[in-house]
């Protein structure tokens, strides 16, 4: 089990975002070097509507919670009417890759008979990632048999000329007390063409007991060996990362104990823990997450000693 000592609420986006399209919330927090002294987390912060957007928030390396500069704009907007990503988004992942940095998003849009519908897109900057364009207007992960609600990409690897990605698929809903909430599992899928990604997948993880959700998998390798974060959820209400390790990144086995982190008594993730991403720094190891309300206050951070892995690009 990892010892995660948790260093609070590092970014308070109320209280320390610029304000208007970044009202609140810093959805799926997701780390990227910027540079030796730099870590910068892209995120997606909503507007008093509650549509999001991505941003980011640069942060000091060797001290997180020092706030260094927040982008006064969004760096990758809000789609055009009509389209899938018209009423937000949230971070998938963010990779180096051929052509420029590869921001993989989900985005939302609103629909007459169900709660919402999210499919994932691909934008690429060529400025280092202050501002990103979208490669099409359409999904690269869209509606297809089994996957008719949620097609949302959290994990990508480029490798050798391949891509491989990890990704939540939905195909209904759960209803808690008269409300839909979406139904998803973990699924995996290796393409060499991000513009033709393969129907064929391989399901990692299913819910089990009594949830009916699982998601947002976060994916890191060592020596061949793969480890991935997620998030589950429980018609209980319940809503906690967990674990999962593979040889292979197709076959997982799950282990929840081992995560080593817990709920706090009182505060900002007093009732949830969500969405964990990881980077390393020097020998530690820091954990980007949200808290209660899937992310409303902002995003926090923990830190343990660092297991040696990699994530795509970013180790």
């Amino acid at each position: 089990m990892t010892a995660w000592h948790k260093q609070g609420l590092v970014f308070d986006t109320a209280r320390q975002g610029v304000g208007g399209w970044m009202r609140h919330s810093a959805l799926t927090p997701t780390p990227w070097r910027l540079d030796d002294d730099t870590i910068r987390v892209y995120a997606g912060f909503r507007d008093e509507d509650g549509v999001s957007r991505i941003g980011y928030v640069d942060v000091l390396a060797d001290d997180p919670s020092r706030v260094l500069r927040v982008s006064a704009e969004p760096a990758l907007d809000i789609g055009r009417g009509g389209c899938f990503d018209d009423n937000g988004m949230i971070l998938g992942d963010i990779v180096d890759g051929p052509g420029g940095l590869h921001l993989f998003y989900v985005g939302f849009q609103r629909v007459a008979r169900a709660k919402f519908l999210a499919f994932t897109g691909l934008a690429i900057s060529t400025d280092g990632g202050e501002h990103f364009e979208r490669v099409q207007e359409t999904p690269i992960l869209d509606r297809a048999p089994g996957r008719s609600t949620i097609g949302a990409v959290h994990s990508a690897m480029y490798d050798g000329g391949q891509w491989r990605l990890w990704y939540a698929v939905g195909d209904d809903w759960e209803r808690i007390d008269g409300q839909p909430f979406p139904r998803y599992h973990i699924r995996s899928v290796a393409t060499d063409d991000l513009s033709a990604i393969p129907l064929d997948a391989h399901v990692c993880l299913r819910p089990r007991g009594n949830e009916y959700r699982i998601g947002r998998p976060r994916v890191y390798r060592e020596n061949g060996r793969y480890t991935m974060y997620f998030t589950r959820g429980n018609v209980t209400g319940e809503y906690f990362p967990g674990m999962a390790f593979s040889d292979d990144g197709i076959a997982w086995e799950r282990r929840d104990e081992a995560l080593g982190l817990a709920l706090s008594d009182a505060g900002w993730d007093s009732r949830t823990i969500c969405y964990p991403a990881l980077l390393p720094r020097g020998d530690d190891m820091l954990m980007f997450y949200n808290g209660n309300d899937m992310g409303m206050d902002g995003f926090g951070l923990a830190v343990a000693k660092r297991p040696r892995f990699e994530s795509g690009t970013h180790v």
